[in-house]
């Protein structure tokens, strides 16, 4: 990502009152994460159904979708708005990463699917494996990719089967898509690169606390 280049965010849950007083709200993590100088990063409200123009999204060099509490295989309206969005991002070969209920909802936009998951809930840190076959991959020539990594989980959905033309790029012992990409321009990851344990652990109590987590599941 070079300079003078602009991203957008499109949050996909309103911000936490934790992550927003401690870190600035999920638009900073991101930025604070993936930013470098003298870029230009907007954000929109996708979940208040907030989204870019059309005739403006050739302006933007890349999008960011984020976790949500929201299920990516529901038909809220402004999820399938999404949907419409990220299908026209992909026809414009515009670049999109998508964490989360990101790499779901974008998975579903481009014809693949998502459900709840059978193995249920997936929270905390997680060991990934890469498929070694991805190094053979013209668009990810010259990049060090490890063999496994650890990254943080927070999801009970998952992405079942991905979308035609996709490769698969990491699986884990309770999610078997990780992450998967297409062509050169399109990213989904499960975990959260964006929230350290602090962020995991309070979410964790919260959801414990309003009864949607059970103290098994959090331990």
């Amino acid at each position: 990502m070079g300079n003078n280049k602009r991203f957008e965010v499109l949050l996909a849950a309103a911000d936490r009152d934790y992550v927003k007083k401690m870190y600035g709200g999920y638009f900073s993590l991101f930025v604070n994460m993936l930013g470098e100088e003298a870029e230009r990063w907007d954000m929109f409200r996708a979940f208040d159904r907030q989204l870019p123009k059309m005739e403006d999204l050739h302006k933007y060099d890349g999008f960011v979708v984020t976790g949500s509490k929201s299920d990516a295989h529901g038909n809220a309206l402004w999820i399938l708005e999404l949907c419409q969005l990220l299908r026209c991002l992909y026809q414009m070969r515009i670049k999109v990463l998508g964490i989360c209920f990101g790499h779901q909802i974008l998975c579903r936009a481009l014809g693949g699917k998502v459900s709840r998951s059978s193995a249920g809930w997936d929270v905390g840190t997680t060991k990934i494996h890469f498929n070694s076959s991805i190094r053979t991959k013209e668009y990810l020539s010259g990049m060090k990719i490890p063999t496994t990594l650890y990254l943080n989980e927070f999801h009970q959905d998952k992405v079942t089967e991905i979308p035609c033309g996709a490769d698969i790029i990491a699986f884990s012992n309770k999610t078997e898509i990780e992450m998967f990409s297409m062509d050169d321009h399109i990213l989904g990851i499960q975990g959260h690169p964006e929230y350290n344990g602090d962020i995991l652990f309070n979410l964790m109590d919260n959801l414990c606390n309003e009864g949607i987590l059970t103290e098994e599941i959090r331990l």
